[in-house]
């Protein structure tokens, strides 16, 4: 799995001060704790006016003090290149829909550069489908201007992009359908990505890591390849690296193995046996019921 960092993101208004100020010491502090992944994630928004000039700025900051690959993450197109230019390092170009001519644009600077592309499986006209079949008729698009291209298909991520469950819950098992499906009907194969935190969005904060973690494990299984993940999210980052290796810590580890090999063989969760004395592991299977549309999401799921 690789993880990407989600923590410079212009969103966080202590984040956007710091980006605004140049403030190396406040940015540097996010770079070291994002340490433990493979990439950052450089999200600076339109980087317009008083962001101007910030990604070569973020570039240079990154390669200083890691080994540490950028995904430029911004919707000003000539602010990417720019980063671009500056970086020698692995990139993510984030990100594209297969709206024109932006698609086009990105295709062509992700193969400037040897660029890895992020592809949202969205476009102006219908938003983000409803259904996995909208989605993957939204990703062929996309694949075959890219093939048409000449791009490698090892380098294409999809996005099924994440909606939060708290706000329409049957799109997490859409969002796991669509990643199933894209693994399974390109050749040459594509890979998938997702922005993890989104599923969690709008929930209460102490269930959000929970959520966050079980959806990961759901995912691992249908076949993701990538996630932006919150890197102070050690536990996170620890069942990631435990389910690549197969090497379970705990009775807990083990039943996360269990949920991802579910998804994967297609499997029902109510055939999986845990520990009901448990309290983590009752929870554990509550959350991924909840995902997989199962039982009804409430703030108060873990206490019924």
């Amino acid at each position: 799995m690789i993880l990407i960092g989600e923590n410079i993101h212009v969103i966080s208004k202590s984040v956007q001060n710091a980006l605004i100020e140049r403030d190396e010491e406040f940015i540097n502090s996010l770079i070291e704790l994002q340490k433990n992944m493979d990439y950052a994630d450089l999200n600076v928004g339109p980087a317009k006016k008083t962001l101007a000039g910030i990604l070569p700025w973020l570039a240079g900051l990154v390669r200083k003090n890691t080994t540490l690959g950028i995904s430029f993450d911004t919707s000003n197109f000539d602010e990417m290149k720019k980063g671009l230019e500056v970086f020698s390092g692995k990139t993510f170009l984030n990100s594209t829909s297969s709206d024109e001519p932006r698609l086009t644009d990105m295709i062509n600077l992700a193969l400037e550069y040897d660029s890895n592309l992020i592809a949202l499986t969205l476009n102006k006209e219908t938003g983000i489908p409803k259904t996995s079949d909208g989605r993957l008729e939204i990703a062929f698009e996309i694949y075959e201007k890219c093939l048409q291209k000449g791009f490698d298909s090892e380098k294409l991520f999809f996005d099924p992009l994440i909606l939060p469950v708290c706000v329409d819950q049957g799109q997490a098992l859409e969002a796991l359908n669509t990643i199933k499906m894209i693994k399974e009907s390109f050749d040459p194969p594509v890979k998938t990505v997702i922005g993890l935190s989104n599923i969690s969005n709008g929930c209460p904060k102490d269930l959000r890591p929970l959520i966050n973690r079980v959806f990961g494990v759901l995912a691992s299984g249908a076949g993701l390849d990538a996630a932006i993940v919150d890197a102070k999210d050690l536990e996170l980052v620890r069942i990631f690296r435990m389910l690549e290796t197969a090497s379970p810590w705990s009775d807990v580890d083990r039943l996360y193995i269990e949920l991802a090999a579910m998804v994967h063989d297609f499997g029902e969760i109510d055939d999986i046996e845990y520990d009901k004395n448990s309290q983590e592991q009752s929870n554990i299977i509550k959350t991924a019921k909840i995902l997989l549309n199962k039982d009804i999401y409430s703030h108060s799921f873990t206490q019924i």
